[in-house]
């Protein structure tokens, strides 16, 4: 029985990727009239922070699919809370996500609790849901568990946190404006709910 395969490497796919990234975020801040080089700086540190992300979290990824490649690896798949949470890869998760609310701010203007704790929690979902996907239709290796969905999450909230705590200080406020499109318009902390 044929056994189809497929390796995608790593660095073959994420080094092209974030230079990709880096032109495409030059030519369009360049086409906004909106090109200096903290804001090049900031998206270029958003763009290979996704890289990384996808990196950490899909890449290198090996498939398989035919008659016999078998069944998927069940075992792969951690749905109970707390009795299945292995500690480590829950702080590693944390941590992951923890630039996600400056840059979310910083990049895309998200401001509040709201949709910080919903595009965190959306955007490990979504990891998560193609983990699962791979692992049941083509065998992937990757592990799909229901504790990266709150450590994610976890960690965009408390990155967000220590963002709008480091907010209130008016060196690190000034250097947030000069290198992003948030405008507080005032002298005292930042307009960040």
């Amino acid at each position: 029985m044929p056994v189809h395969r497929l390796d995608i490497p790593a660095l073959p796919v994420l080094l092209p990727l974030g230079v990709i990234l880096m032109i495409v975020s030059t030519v369009l801040l360049y086409r906004r009239g909106q090109l200096t080089p903290g804001r090049l700086a900031v998206f270029w540190l958003a763009g290979w922070y996704a890289v990384a992300i996808l990196g950490a979290t899909m890449l290198p990824m090996t498939l398989s699919w035919g008659p016999g490649a078998g069944d998927p690896d069940l075992e792969r798949i951690l749905w109970v809370p707390v009795e299945d949470m292995r500690r480590r890869d829950f702080v590693l998760n944390m941590m992951m996500t923890l630039p996600l609310g400056a840059l979310l701010h910083m990049v895309f203007r998200v401001r509040g609790w709201g949709p910080v704790v919903g595009i965190g929690f959306a955007l490990s979902l979504g990891i998560e849901s193609a983990q699962l996907f791979l692992l049941l239709t083509l065998h992937g290796l990757r592990w799909a568990d229901v504790h990266d969905l709150t450590s994610n999450t976890l960690g965009t909230v408390v990155g967000y946190l220590i963002f709008r705590r480091l907010m209130r200080f008016a060196h690190f406020r000034r250097a947030v404006e000069n290198c992003s499109f948030v405008r507080t318009g005032r002298g005292s902390p930042a307009a960040v709910r």
